[in-house]
């Protein structure tokens, strides 16, 4: 949608294919329905280091198209943003369904023609390597002089992101890097955390070990911090999501344990200290009755139990020892990954076309000349926070520009 804005503001004669219905069905769902429209790092540098090894190739990229120039179009566009928690960025009407109205509106002003229900079989290409239409499923062929690829990867495939440019891509003579889930829920052995459904924690600090070694990140910190959320599954949330791409490497070769500290901010003394206090004055009340402001009182309940404390047991009557685990539970709760959620659940896909067969200064393939590329379906790995989505303003304003040349 904005790589066809964008291309139609040069004059350009602009036809959008859209397998689906309606446009941004995946747009309209992300952010949880809010849309987290980009991140608001406007130091490039700090921002382009979120993507890994692929930071090299996006400077000229997001040269022509960064942050505040994703900031300033929503905003002459009439959407109003807040900022969030780790500078995320959505719109203040807390729904995808203002960023959606505004890229329609976007391509409206350009005129570009929106074919709907209309699945690609593929591209036709001339002896030259260059496309010079595309073919539908119905048999229709649809000519062009230039031809942008933004189909996503293969994540929540039933948005339509079903892997189907990868396959084009590859036929093209492209290479294309194993796609799998990024960004994605993660599974738990441990059975107690079905009891926590539904609860959620702001920050916890998570250190992942494989097969019992803490696991350095490419950053040289151990840690990721972020949002937990329980589910019945295992656990979500940004800071889980962050690192689930770590983790899957991880499962591939050995096995995978998250120590979570529930309290990043205090140490082991003043957890102690606070416990105790909630004892003195609840002393004659049962653990199971007892109240704290540290952690919800089901993640407390779970954890006693854990530390072998009898739910019946009056404060007063529990051990320095079962406390002093508690404690200890509460900085290093071990989560045993058994493994991801898939492709259906994940927010991206890791995987893609490989950088270097792309001209990022245009976005155009080095294989094609006249195909761009865009946002998911490039081998780019991102956090969760906005990235995404800056990833595909910043490249589909790129690709659209040139492309209409």
């Amino acid at each position: 949608m904005m790589a066809a804005g964008t291309a139609a503001q040069t004059n350009a004669r602009v036809l959008l294919i859209e397998k689906n219905p309606t446009l941004g069905k995946k747009l309209l769902i992300t952010g949880g329905g809010r849309c987290n429209v980009t991140n608001a790092e406007l130091d490039t540098r700090k921002l382009l280091a979120k993507f890994g090894s692929a930071e090299q190739f996006l400077f000229s990229t997001f040269s022509q198209w960064g942050v505040q120039d994703t900031l300033n179009f929503f905003h002459e566009h009439g959407m109003d943003t807040k900022i969030e928690n780790e500078l995320r960025v959505f719109p203040i009407s807390n729904t995808a369904q203002s960023v959606w109205d505004v890229l329609t509106t976007y391509m409206k002003q350009g005129n570009v023609t929106i074919k709907t229900r209309a699945t690609v079989a593929g591209f036709v290409t001339s002896p030259n390597q260059t496309i010079t239409a595309v073919k539908l499923t119905n048999g229709e062929i649809i000519h062009g002089k230039s031809f942008i690829l933004a189909t996503g990867g293969k994540s929540r495939p039933e948005t339509g992101s079903t892997g189907d440019g990868f396959d084009w891509l590859k036929e093209l003579g492209h290479t294309v890097i194993n796609t799998a889930p990024s960004l994605v829920p993660l599974k738990l052995s441990d059975e107690w955390v079905q009891k926590l459904q539904g609860v959620s924690l702001p920050l916890v600090r998570f250190t992942l070990f494989e097969n019992k070694k803490a696991q350095h990140l490419p950053t040289g910190r151990q840690a990721h911090k972020g949002k937990l959320l329980f589910t019945h599954f295992g656990i979500s949330g940004p800071g889980v999501l962050n690192m689930s791409h770590d983790v899957q490497e991880i499962l591939e070769y050995g096995t995978a344990t998250i120590m979570a500290d529930l309290l990043p901010a205090l140490d082991h003394k003043q957890i102690d200290t606070a416990i105790l206090e909630s004892f003195k004055g609840e002393i004659n009340k049962k653990f199971k009755n007892i109240s704290s402001e540290l952690l919800p009182n089901a993640v407390i309940q779970t954890l006693g139990e854990l530390a072998d404390i009898n739910p019946e047991t009056p404060c007063h009557s529990v051990s320095r020892e079962s406390r002093l685990k508690l404690v200890q539970l509460i900085k290093a709760l071990p989560l045993h990954v058994s493994g991801t959620l898939g492709l259906d659940k994940a927010i991206v896909t890791s995987g893609g076309i490989a950088l270097e067969e792309v001209d990022f200064k245009t976005m155009h393939s080095r294989k094609i000349s006249n195909l761009f590329v865009t946002g998911d379906i490039l081998n780019i790995s991102r956090p969760s926070g906005g990235f995404s989505l800056q990833l595909c303003w910043t490249t589909g304003v790129v690709a659209g520009r040139n492309a209409s040349q």
